[in-house]
């Protein structure tokens, strides 16, 4: 079986298609399930169906809906704004903006802010794109695919390929390579596009601009200063930076880069960030030390996932001194467990004691072990997510 540069996988003389976040096969295997009326994951599918005919009602939107561009003066280029960072009360303009950790500024996500729209656009289409897979109602490709020409492809409203201006911090710099964390949504992008082979409402010219689009901002995020940056952060930018370039090299198919990268992880990640016990400090000591320990490891299950596609096997991975994934995700699990066991690591915002159901059910179907399964069960309504296509032993 080859993997073809718009990642799908050949299988004879048919394809079907890959996707990256989720594991080799699941795809197929679901829709193998589903046609043959597997009763447990209809609940799942027709959840689906329902976010879908709401995403059809979404109406495309663009980098040019901002009222005014950024410092570059292109309205094609994405702009938004630093989530923690307030106007300083003691100054008559507020500027310099001063930082707040986990104390988010509504500033962040107003009509300036690409974030918003971009987040929307990628989860819609992303959406559609999976409706149109698993039904025979080429609405949801149509819809999708028009969402996604007007964001990326539409010469008049298209974004350019690059996160410059991401988090500005007003008064300090006109954007930071923390802001690249607001992409991680392209990767639902890459997604989508892949699911949309093969539709006759996604052209074969479709397919090439966004190859060449992704293709770009991969080229971006691999040599500007904004991406170096990222690269090199220790906590969940870092983690997350590998995933996403990971996850955009395997879709371009430059696989070799991914499994590089996918690789690094060992050391720059897992060792750099997990202690043998299995917490993590450098998230530990945000204000939200329990959701940043949550993220972080969320980065780390996108990377192993991306890992099974590119022969890394980073599940089973443990250094020298056994810090691994699942060290980390097992040093959460006693205060997801019994919600009245203090959380030693309070730093001014009580910590949100869960775990995202997804977590569970890859941990289950990875290791094996029924506490992560009893966990999921105890979380409600767990069997109409979208997840529950995609997770199972």
């Amino acid at each position: 079986m080859a993997l073809s540069s718009s990642g799908m996988l050949a299988i004879g003389a048919t394809a079907a298609p890959v996707m990256f976040s989720i594991p080799p096969g699941a795809l197929e295997r679901a829709k193998i399930r589903l046609a043959t009326n597997d009763s447990s994951l209809q609940p799942a599918r027709s959840a689906l169906i329902i976010e879908s005919n709401q995403a059809l009602r979404f109406k495309p939107t663009s980098v040019m809906d901002k009222p005014k561009a950024g410092a570059s003066g292109d309205k094609h280029d994405y702009f938004s704004t630093a989530p923690y960072f307030w106007p300083d009360p003691s100054k008559p303009d507020g500027l310099p903006y001063i930082r707040k950790d986990g104390q988010r500024n509504p500033e962040s996500g107003n009509e300036y802010s690409d974030s918003p729209r971009l987040g929307r656009t990628a989860s819609s289409a992303l959406t559609l794109a999976l409706a149109s897979h698993f039904t025979t109602n080429e609405a949801y490709a149509a819809h999708a695919a028009k969402l996604l020409r007007v964001f990326f492809l539409d010469p008049a409203r298209r974004m350019n390929p690059n996160f410059n201006q991401a988090q500005a911090v007003p008064g300090v710099n006109t954007g930071r390579g923390i802001g690249m964390i607001e992409s991680r949504s392209l990767t639902s992008v890459a997604d989508a596009v892949i699911l949309l082979e093969g539709s006759p409402h996604w052209s074969p010219s479709d397919a090439a601009g966004m190859k060449t689009w992704l293709n770009a901002f991969l080229d971006w995020a691999l040599t500007s200063k904004n991406g170096l940056a990222e690269r090199a952060a220790r906590n969940n930018h870092g983690t997350f930076y590998d995933a996403e370039v990971a996850h955009f090299a395997l879709f371009c198919g430059r696989t070799n880069l991914a499994r590089e990268i996918i690789l690094s992880a060992t050391t720059n990640r897992i060792a750099a960030q997990i202690k043998p016990d299995g917490s993590q400090p450098l998230e530990l000591a945000r204000a939200d030390s329990f959701a940043y320990s949550r993220f972080n490891l969320i980065a780390l299950f996108d990377l192993a996932t991306l890992g099974d596609h590119a022969g890394v096997n980073l599940w089973q991975y443990e250094t020298d001194a056994h810090a691994s994934i699942r060290r980390a995700l097992d040093f959460l699990m006693p205060y997801v467990e019994d919600p009245a066991k203090p959380w030693p690591f309070e730093r001014g915002k009580n910590a949100r004691r869960s775990l995202d159901s997804r977590l569970f059910r890859q941990a289950f179907v990875v290791f094996g072990d029924e506490r992560y399964q009893r966990a999921l069960n105890q979380l409600p309504n767990t069997d109409s997510e979208r997840d529950a296509l995609f997770f199972n032993r």
